[in-house]
């Protein structure tokens, strides 16, 4: 189909695009003339438009420029956080032509074409669109993180994926290809197989997955992505490349690519798009091969300080108050994925000063920190967490992070550690604060030494946030009425909860990202009394009667009345937690 776009409004399209921006606005006095010519000295150096160059030097809001292009161009401005987008029209544009001009197609007929564009005063990419798409193009004005942020969800590496899969498939399926020839030469940097992992890659940074699951079924390949907590799919048809990604992961990590029938554990770090990620993979034999899971993290976003964990205030100078105790142990609990490590981390940043020896015991070292002594635990040469504690020990450190006890061994020496000058965190994986005390206990810990060393227990959660941008008002429904009763007591139910209905900038999920929540249990005085004779009710009594614990629960709860989560994720974390919020 030929461009229908009619001369008439090809003319008048020009015409307007000869006006420029900073006259226009000087002269309907939305900046000054000094302003202005501020602006277009510092657009000399940095390159930018000048649009986006007034609004980083604060001349001129956001919002109010976008107001004022869609008056003068006579353009809509679009919301694209409201607006419903059909993601196959959106790919009827390359992505190349997309990205580098900043369109994104909103409506498309065999007619024409509806596009949202960053810069609508760009005469070259209406052009370019309108002869990649043939077809009569008519504009909206729109905000340009909103849309890049679309583009990464709708442009997402699927195709790629799969054009890739089906061209290692075709390789693999010529019998005189020398596959370990073609996997151990890493300057083969365009053999398939490395061009897939590294678009793999590129996708799970691009879509914020924490984690990358390989599973090879009966006829498929599955790869799997946990986002915000959540596992998204994509079926691959071509079965036999399976083998291909394992082997070269496995060389990646340092593995032995010749054994196939026990589980190894490696890591290895990549560099993508300017991050640095540090991949912990894990593979494990089942039926129709090894499947794989790849734990990424990303180096360059750096370590969390305390205020950033989203403790609250108060909650956060208890914490800072307890991890600067000169001795004792403070306990991290929850389970995988909940966030401890990062909360550990967090308060070694506080810690980590030149007056101060640190010694960590991990498995493994997750992120390296400057001037702390970290070791990796290695079971397989009897490096455990005992005998690296012990020998941490005698290193005169004056702060001690274990990464997890596992075992009675490791407890019982962090809690004479504990009572012996030394300050202590470590983790355990445990559902609430009360139940830590009755797992130590359960695994021998002596009551008198967990009573003398526990300072306080930090359990946590995630839970995914309402996406902002489609949040509404919603009525809880009859199983969540009686839940509510059950839990609050009759006439307890806050007045309204929130959900996200599903928008562009989510993906249609309705969340987007995920926040901590928190309860910090300080031992008193009635709790180590407790403690000492492994009085588990007195001890869950005492607990009660502190006034300054709030359960993990308690917190969602709020959450779910303020907006931040929804209902569902309340019930979805709080199981058999007491909710008593009356307390």
């Amino acid at each position: 189909m030929e461009n229908t776009l009619p001369q008439e409004e090809s003319s008048e399209f020009r015409a307007r695009r000869k006006i420029r921006l900073g006259d226009l606005l000087v002269q309907h006095r939305v900046i000054s003339e000094a302003q202005l010519q501020a602006a277009l000295a510092e657009q000399k150096k940095s390159g930018h438009k000048l649009g986006n160059t007034l609004i980083e030097l604060g001349f001129l809001e956001e919002d109010r420029l976008l107001a004022f292009l869609s008056q003068q161009l006579k353009i809509p401005f679009v919301d694209l956080g409201k607006y419903k987008l059909d993601s196959d029209k959106v790919r009827a544009l390359p992505e190349t032509i997309a990205r580098r001009f900043r369109v994104l197609v909103l409506e498309l007929t065999d007619q024409d074409v509806l596009v949202g564009m960053a810069d609508p005063t760009d005469l070259f990419a209406y052009d370019k669109v309108a002869h990649a798409l043939k077809r009569r193009v008519r504009q909206a004005l729109v905000r340009e993180s909103d849309l890049l942020r679309v583009m990464d969800r709708i442009y997402r590496r699927t195709e790629e994926l799969n054009s890739l899969a089906g061209e290692l498939d075709e390789e693999l399926s010529q019998g005189d290809v020398d596959l370990g020839l073609m996997l151990q030469t890493v300057e083969e940097n365009d053999a398939p197989v490395f061009r897939l992992l590294q678009t793999l890659f590129e996708d799970a940074l691009q879509a914020r997955a924490s984690d990358i699951h390989i599973e090879p079924d009966e006829d498929v390949l599955r790869i799997r992505q946990r986002v915000d907590g959540v596992l998204s799919e994509q079926v691959m048809t071509e079965k036999r490349i399976a083998p291909a990604l394992v082997q070269r992961l496995k060389l990646l990590a340092g593995l032995d690519i010749s054994e196939k029938r026990l589980p190894q554990d490696g890591r290895f770090q990549i560099k993508v798009k300017h991050h640095s990620v540090d991949v912990r993979l894990s593979t494990m034999p089942v039926q129709y091969g090894e499947a794989v899971v790849m734990r990424l993290l990303d180096q360059t976003s750096g370590v969390l300080d305390i205020d950033q964990l989203g403790l609250g205030e108060e909650m956060a100078a208890r914490l800072r108050r307890l991890v600067h105790m000169p001795h004792g142990i403070v306990l991290v609990t929850g389970p995988t994925g909940s966030g401890k490590t990062t909360t550990l981390y967090a308060s070694l940043r506080e810690l980590n000063t030149p007056e101060r020896k640190i010694i960590t015991v991990e498995d493994p070292v997750e992120y390296r920190l400057p001037r702390i002594n970290q070791v990796q635990v290695k079971e397989k040469i009897g490096l455990t967490f005992a005998k690296v504690l012990r020998t941490a020990l005698r290193q005169d450190p004056d702060v001690v992070m274990v990464g997890e006890m596992r075992d009675l061994e490791t407890a019982q020496i962090g809690l004479r550690a504990a009572i012996t000058g030394h300050l202590v965190l470590s983790t355990l994986h445990t559902n609430s604060a009360i139940g830590t005390v009755s797992r130590l206990l359960d695994m021998g810990a002596p009551p008198y030494l967990l009573a003398s060393a526990l300072l306080a227990v930090v359990a946590q959660r995630l839970v995914r946030r309402i996406c902002p941008d489609c949040s509404e008002v919603v009525e809880p429904d009859a199983q969540q009425r009686t839940w509510l009763d059950n839990v609050l007591g009759a006439g307890r139910m806050p007045e309204r909860f929130y959900r996200g209905a599903g928008c562009n900038q989510c993906g249609g999920t309705g969340y987007r990202g995920r926040v901590g929540v928190y309860e910090l249990l300080e031992m008193d005085a009635a709790m180590v009394a407790a403690l000492r004779t492994s009085d588990l009710q007195g001890f869950s009594d005492a607990v009660a009667r502190n006034e300054g614990y709030r359960s993990i629960a308690q917190q969602a709860m709020d959450y779910a009345v303020e907006g931040v989560t929804s209902l569902e994720e309340v019930m979805r974390i709080a199981g058999d937690a007491d909710m008593d919020t009356g307390r």
